[in-house]
């Protein structure tokens, strides 16, 4: 009996360690993407847009925000760092007849956020004036050129920066991972999101598998070892 409740005791004991060797590396493999998030502002606060800076089409007097910083998804994404109101930042561009004016707040992040070895440029603010059936991405074209996007349409880069690289994923450590793609997100996209990739943080449905095929293994050995103790 001491034998069978020792290997009994043993297994459980492996399958404790694998369970948590698993879901540790899920957790060291928690990632982000460095990209350019799109926000809409109250002239106090941001709102994460719903929609891509393609689609949305602001009113004159509108206040609209980019973020280049390194986020999961939609819910921690960075805001831009300042708030100022569509009077401060358009000051001094008086209204004109057949069009509207477009405050913008171009945060390129720092230097936490930037590509490794690069200095991002200072947050800025324009005054854009556009036509009045402009959208964003064109409110932002007419004041922060050069802009570069991917072949799906996804924003890389606002005045030239980054000079590279697209939405590329970053890993835990803070380091690039290779052949990744960023979320579909408000920020780059033209279609709405919620800028999630469906990856996660956590452990991926593979692991989950695995892990409850060494439980179900496990616990097989568990009741044969109680079967031959009877």
């Amino acid at each position: 009996m001491r034998r069978t409740g020792g290997v009994a005791a043993a297994v459980l004991t492996v399958l404790s360690a694998v369970l948590l060797a698993v879901l540790g590396a899920g957790e060291a493999q928690a990632a982000g993407y460095r990209y350019w998030s799109f926000w809409e502002g109250s002239g106090q606060d941001w709102t994460y847009a719903t929609q891509g800076p393609a689609l949305v089409r602001p009113d004159d007097g509108a206040v609209q925000g980019f973020r280049f910083a390194v986020s999961e998804d939609s819910q921690d994404a960075a805001r831009p760092r300042h708030a100022p109101g569509f009077a401060k930042i358009c000051a001094d561009t008086p209204a004109e007849k057949g069009s509207k004016r477009v405050a913008l707040v171009i945060d390129p992040g720092t230097a936490a956020d930037a590509p490794d070895g690069r200095t991002p440029p200072a947050l800025r603010t324009a005054c854009a004036v556009v036509a009045p059936d402009a959208s964003t991405a064109e409110a932002l074209a007419a004041v922060a050129k050069p802009l570069r996007y991917d072949g799906n349409a996804l924003l890389c880069a606002i005045s030239g920066y980054p000079a590279s690289g697209c939405g590329e994923q970053v890993s835990g450590d803070g380091h690039e991972r290779p052949a990744a793609s960023a979320p579909a997100t408000s920020a780059t996209s033209a279609a709405s999101a919620d800028g999630s990739d469906g990856s996660g943080s956590g452990p991926s449905a593979g692991m989950l598998v695995g892990v409850g095929a060494v439980l179900v293994l496990g616990s097989a050995a568990v009741v044969q070892a109680r079967r031959r103790r009877g």
